[in-house]
C-alpha cells in the first residue's frame, strides 16, 4: 500500500492511501491524522486501511497536494554516511569530510538530521538558508520502522520494518567541514525533503534489488541498486537498536550512492531554478526545486 500525508483545498494534513483511482482520506475512514499514529496501530492499522481502500470513495489526485509521508517522527531523522563504497570514495577525495579517519569505516557512521528540516514533495530547498552556498544533493533509501525495539538482532529486523520512502539528505558542504561534525551541515530548514508516499514493507519485500536514480534539471546524476549498500538494512536496524530503543514512525536514511555534487571537479552545487529528483522504483519520484528565499 501506498501511504501518505496530503491536504486539499480547506483541509489540514490527513492521513491517506494513494492507488490507482486517487487517494483514500484515510483519516475520513475513521483512522489517525498523522501517520506516526497509524504506524503505532501496526496490523490493525494496515488493516482498517484496506478496508477504507476497498470501501470508501477516492479523491480525484488533481485535488490533493503531497505533503511528507512521515513529518513527525518521534526522533530526529537517523542517517548513515558513506554506505555506498563509491561514494565514500567519493566523499574523502571532495576534502569535504573533516572528521574522516579512513574511507570505509568497520562501523556504520550514524548522524541525525532535525526533524524541522523535513519538507514533502514539491516544496522548495531553501538555498539562502545556507550561508556558504555549498548546497548538496544525496537520494536516499529510507526505512520507516513499524514495532519498536531494543537490541533487535539482524535476523529479526525485517519484523520492524513498516515500509520505505525517500529522503535527499541535502547538505551545506562547507558547514559540514567547519563543524567537522555533520549535523549542522544537514540539519538546515528544507534539507530533508521525504516522499513522496510511504510504501508499506508488503509490498516492498525486493527493496534491495530495486534500484535509485538522482537527476538535477533531468541529468542523471546518481545511479545505484540498493543492494549495494555496505551495510545492509538488517545490519543498520540492529546496530542503531543496540544503543537506541527504536520506535514505531522512526526514520532511517540509508545512505547515498556516487554521483553528489562533490564529486564533480570542481563542485556542482545546487543554485536557485535547480529541480532534483530522487527516484525510487515502485516508491515513486520526490521532486523538489531550489529557490533562493531571501
Amino acid at each position: 500500500m501506498k501511504l501518505v500525508m496530503f491536504s486539499t483545498a480547506g483541509s489540514g494534513d490527513r492521513v491517506g492511501a494513494l492507488h490507482e483511482r486517487g487517494v483514500t482520506d484515510l483519516t475520513a475512514a475513521g483512522l489517525p491524522g498523522d501517520m506516526t499514529d497509524l504506524i503505532r496501530l501496526g496490523d490493525v492499522g494496515l488493516e482498517a486501511a484496506r478496508v477504507a481502500v476497498r470501501e470508501q470513495p477516492s479523491l480525484s489526485p488533481a485535488g490533493v497536494i503531497l505533503r511528507a509521508p512521515v513529518p513527525h517522527p518521534p526522533k530526529n531523522v537517523m542517517c548513515v554516511g558513506r554506505n555506498y563504497h563509491s561514494h565514500a570514495v567519493e566523499f574523502s577525495r571532495s576534502g569535504f569530510d573533516a572528521s574522516e579517519r579512513s574511507v570505509l569505516s568497520d562501523y556504520p557512521i550514524i548522524f541525525t538530521k532535525a526533524v524541522s528540516s523535513i519538507i514533502g514533495p514539491g516544496d522548495s530547498i531553501i538555498w539562502a538558508n545556507d550561508p556558504t552556498g555549498t548546497v548538496d544533493y544525496e537520494g536516499e533509501l529510507a526505512i520507516v520502522v513499524g514495532p519498536g525495539g531494543r537490541a533487535i538482532p539482524a535476523s529479526k529486523a525485517v519484523e520492524h520494518v513498516y515500509g520505505y520512502t525517500i529522503v535527499n539528505d541535502v547538505t551545506a558542504r562547507d558547514l559540514q567541514r567547519r563543524h567537522v561534525q555533520w549535523f549542522m551541515a544537514k540539519s538546515l530548514d528544507t534539507f530533508c525533503p521525504m516522499g513522496p508516499v510511504l510504501l508499506t514493507a508488503d509490498e516492498a519485500e525486493d527493496i534491495e534489488s530495486r534500484w535509485l536514480r538522482t537527476r538535477v534539471n533531468g541529468e542523471l546524476r546518481q545511479e545505484a541498486q540498493i543492494s549495494s549498500l555496505i551495510f545492509d538494512i538488517p545490519t543498520l536496524i540492529a546496530t542503531i537498536s543496540d544503543s537506541i530503543t527504536l520506535e514505531p514512525g522512526d526514520v532511517i536514511a540509508t545512505g547515498t550512492p556516487l554521483g553528489t555534487g562533490i564529486g564533480f571537479e570542481p563542485p556542482r552545487f545546487l543554485k536557485p531554478g535547480d529541480t532534483v529528483e530522487v527516484e525510487i522504483d515502485g516508491i515513486g519520484v520526490l521532486r523538489n526545486s531550489v529557490i533562493d528565499g531571501r
